[in-house]
């Protein structure tokens, strides 16, 4: 089988399996899942690279905030002992949205990715198809600039309901850049899922 790269993102993700395990977050193997989405594609796993943010901390850090980066820790430190796999971390923006609510935002993430593609031939010389599981059109130059720069073929993993105002809706501008476009299903969620130990 040929060797793929997937870009794997995170806050993509968990947004999508939270909606799609209606409300609750099904919990999977992020190797695993890239494994399977590759196998698909009749592709091998050559690597992962996978992006995220930290929990957003305070100055003076709340207990549930330090919590939440603790198990954070743990989670980044056992994917990092996987060598398939590169993480890549932004930070969490916290904002109080017209509503007085707070919003959290990962930033940099998109940016990180963006390196990453535009170094493939660089650390990965004889790949020719990717796979990118995102939702952003932010990310259609660079795709378009690697098809251009060496004819590698980025197919799209990603998902999108036809419901007004949806928070999952995928630009045709992101689709009609890569050249194949596949719906994530909750079946590639639960083909991963985490063993309960």
């Amino acid at each position: 089988m040929e060797d793929t790269l997937v870009f794997m993102d995170e806050g993509f993700l968990d947004k999508l399996s939270k909606h799609i395990g209606n409300t609750n977050r099904i919990k999977f193997d992020k190797a695993k899942f890239a494994e399977n989405i590759a196998k698909k594609q009749n592709f091998s796993l050559k690597h992962l690279f996978y992006y995220t943010a930290p929990p957003f901390q305070s100055a003076k850090p709340t207990e549930n905030e330090m919590k939440r980066k603790k198990g954070y820790d743990s989670f980044i430190g056992a994917l990092n002992k996987n060598k398939i796999i590169t993480v890549r971390e932004g930070r969490c923006q916290r904002i109080i949205n017209g509503d007085g609510k707070m919003e959290y935002n990962q930033k940099g993430v998109d940016t990180l990715m963006t390196i990453d593609l535009s170094h493939i031939k660089d650390d990965f010389a004889k790949i020719n198809k990717i796979i990118l599981i995102s939702s952003d059109t932010d990310f259609c130059p660079i795709i378009r600039d690697i098809k251009e720069r060496w004819s590698i073929e980025v197919i799209l993993y990603s998902y999108f309901d036809r419901r007004r105002n949806s928070k999952f809706s995928v630009s045709n501008e992101l689709i009609n850049c890569c050249s194949k476009y596949i719906q994530l299903t909750k079946q590639d969620f639960e083909s991963a899922s985490l063993n309960k130990k």
